[in-house]
């Protein structure tokens, strides 16, 4: 529980109404009650505020006043921060199960925490304070910063290495093989996978998502990285700093991603493309083998083009049944005239 001058405060920000009122809860504007907090983060969520039971809301500095309010620059960015504030993560609590499997030759900081049937391999470093959930496999010579936190059944393979305040969701794997195969005397074998995968600091990686170990060299995902469910990193890819990738992408080997790119739902990405600073990828898009998406660029569609093309192209097919009809009738004056 926090007053809301207290949590104007916390924010540097202005406030304005009942500065005593205390705040218990976070809500969406349509269901927020008297000791909850809300946000107006566009027009349309301003518009109907004046409707919001919530007991504090959070704007900007053009809402009218009249009711207890926060102003701040961002109020969705300032809502995540009060969130935070609420409802802190549980501590750490230190300790090793008394089920978990754990090499003589791992090094674990005494305070983090190990979970249940939870198995760490040889060599491998677990930082201050990380958190292993239950479950999680964790091979040898395994790198994993400080201030970690691994959710159940996370698998991650030999010769990993996360820095810190890293964020793994349940089932995501890291360091499994690439998809790797060279067709010789009528069949495949395996091109072997030796490189490794590396992980920089303030990474999230979301549920059943993968990342793949290079064939030689590094797979690397920088700083500030997130990706979300189901998402698949190939071999060999780089991807920069503060890129966000959402759910189902997948990215074959050799695609490199710079910084602060933002890349849709269900994208396909081919081999040894480049996405250059920036760029946006729309939910859906396909981007062809070695096809370079230039700095701030925003492209859809399949094979993925600007967003201007894209979206005059879908004018134009919409348009193609009337343009059949039109020649359909021009085709039976024709034939008419003909007669």
């Amino acid at each position: 529980m926090l007053r809301v001058a207290e949590i104007a405060g916390q924010l540097n920000a202005g406030w304005e109404g009942q500065g005593d009122l205390e705040i218990t809860g976070v809500a969406p504007l349509e269901s927020a009650g008297s000791n909850d907090i809300a946000f107006a983060g566009n027009r349309k969520a301003a518009a109907n505020a004046a409707e919001s039971g919530a007991g504090c809301l959070l704007v900007t500095e053009d809402f009218p006043k009249g009711r207890t309010l926060i102003r701040v620059a961002d109020p969705r960015a300032a809502i995540a921060h009060v969130v935070r504030l609420l409802f802190p993560p549980a501590a750490v609590i230190p300790g090793v199960h008394a089920s978990a499997v754990i090499d003589s030759t791992a090094s674990i900081d005494p305070s983090a925490a190990v979970g249940p049937l939870t198995v760490i391999g040889a060599n491998t470093r677990i930082g201050a304070r990380s958190s292993i959930g239950a479950g999680c496999a964790i091979a040898w010579g395994v790198q994993i910063g400080s201030d970690c936190v691994m959710h159940s059944n996370v698998t991650i393979y030999d010769n990993v290495t996360i820095g810190d305040r890293a964020v793994l969701h349940s089932g995501c794997v890291l360091g499994a093989d690439g998809f790797g195969f060279v067709r010789t005397g009528g069949h495949y074998e395996k091109f072997p996978q030796i490189g490794r995968v590396e992980i920089g600091n303030d990474v999230e990686i979301g549920a059943n998502a993968c990342v793949d170990r290079a064939a030689l060299g590094v797979t690397y995902i920088g700083d500030g990285t997130k990706l979300d469910n189901m998402v698949h990193i190939a071999h060999n890819c780089r991807i920069g700093r503060h890129v966000v990738i959402a759910a189902q992408t997948g990215l074959s080997g050799g695609v490199v991603v710079e910084d602060y790119a933002v890349i849709g739902g269900q994208v396909g990405i081919g081999d040894k493309a480049r996405i250059e600073t920036g760029a946006v990828l729309g939910s859906g898009c396909g981007i062809l083998t070695s096809k370079i998406v230039r700095k701030d660029q925003v492209v859809w569609g399949t094979p993925a083009r600007p967003l201007k093309q894209h979206l005059e192209q879908l004018a134009n097919l919409a348009r193609l049944p009337e343009l059949r009809k039109r020649v359909a009738e021009i085709e039976d004056r024709q034939k008419k005239n003909k007669s």
